[in-house]
């Protein structure tokens, strides 16, 4: 098994597959009377497996599954996580009061064991749940405690879970060299090697720091991984970076195809967070979701619905990778537009616009 910054690497999301149906020979056996603590082990696994391949129902009713039988026992070592599944998926598909309840569950019994890893954990669906709500900052924040920019933390598995979330976050706030130096640190590990998922964050990582003039080389290199599409919310994930980069170079058409691609794998996980941010860039090139007589622009409708969304214009502007200023520039066009004085106003002027139609 490989060696990464001086831990052996449990590379597990991605073998897991393989050992399917050997778990699922171990459920039967507990729920047709055998021993249930294999069984909940083996719940653990298969729940896990469900996130990674995007089988997210089943991922969720086996997470419960295993959450009521180790709760029966008091298995806390365990316990923790099914919490962590449950909270992925929350996370993930936009339930974010779930998410949060779960994560300070999880550090609640950690904190005082001194259970680091159950922590960082934690530490992951706050990663994972940022940038939902625009805040790249404290997605950076927590990536950062989770493995800091240029280095693989020891004895984290974690680690190579959030690199490319660590990645897109120090380049949305602002901290280029912290990107690099992560960028550097996968690639002198060789991470690439490990598994098909793994070469597709690594790689995307690359793409997602690289000049524009040889992004989409990198991010092409990345979609054609083999095997990168058992791994979809990944996948859909990757598909939105390049997409984004594609809009803002003004490669419009071939955004497009990035970004209607990125927004069916999430609309088919109920990921909705991520399928409103494809839909909202999709907006921005001028495709989807366009408005007979709609006053604003694209870009200043994207931006009008951000705020309507309580995101402040820093957050906005991360999204969009825009300057604040800039934000603001736009929203003082925006509001004589739509007839309204404040922020609080957006959402019930937003509301009255013409109906949406495709082109």
């Amino acid at each position: 098994m490989a060696k990464i910054a001086g831990f052996r690497l449990r590379d597990f999301p991605d073998r897991l597959g393989g050992c399917r149906e050997a778990l699922l020979r171990v459920v039967r056996d507990g729920r047709a009377g055998g021993a249930v603590t294999p069984m909940i082990s083996a719940l653990t696994n298969l729940s896990l497996d469900g996130l990674m391949a995007g089988r997210w129902d089943e991922a969720q009713q086996l997470a419960e599954e295993g959450l009521e039988l180790a709760t029966a026992i008091n298995y806390r070592l365990l316990i923790w996580l099914f919490h962590h599944r449950r909270a992925f998926l929350a996370a993930a598909r936009g339930d974010l009061d779930t998410a949060q309840a779960l994560a300070d569950e999880i550090v609640q019994w950690a904190a005082p064991r001194g259970a680091g890893l159950a922590e960082a954990h934690a530490r992951h669906m706050r990663v994972l749940a940022a940038p939902a709500q625009g805040d790249f900052e404290n997605a950076y924040q927590h990536a950062a405690a989770i493995s800091p920019p240029g280095v693989l933390a020891s004895h984290v598995p974690l680690a190579l879970w959030v690199a490319m979330d660590l990645i897109e976050a120090t380049v949305r706030t602002g901290r280029p060299v912290e990107a690099a130096a992560h960028v550097t640190a996968i690639r002198d590990a060789g991470v690439a090697v490990l598994s098909p998922r793994l070469a597709l964050l690594a790689r995307a990582s690359e793409a997602i720091t690289a000049p524009d003039d040889t992004a989409s080389g990198r991010f092409e290199r990345a979609l054609a991984v083999p095997g990168a599409d058992r791994f979809p919310f990944d996948l859909g994930r990757v598909r939105l970076c390049y997409g984004e980069r594609l809009r803002r170079t003004r490669a419009t058409t071939q955004a497009r195809a990035q970004l209607t691609a990125a927004l069916e794998i999430f609309e088919d996980l109920d990921a909705k967070p991520w399928a409103a941010r494809a839909t909202s860039e999709l907006r921005a090139t001028g495709r989807t979701l366009r408005r007979d007589g709609d006053p604003l622009t694209p870009q200043e409708l994207e931006i009008a619905e951000l705020a309507a969304a309580s995101l402040s214009n820093k957050q906005i502007g991360q999204r969009l990778f825009l300057s604040h200023r800039t934000v603001g520039a736009h929203l003082y066009q925006i509001f004589p537009k739509l007839g309204v004085t404040s922020r609080a106003a957006l959402r019930d002027a937003l509301s009255s616009l013409p109906s949406e139609r495709h082109d």
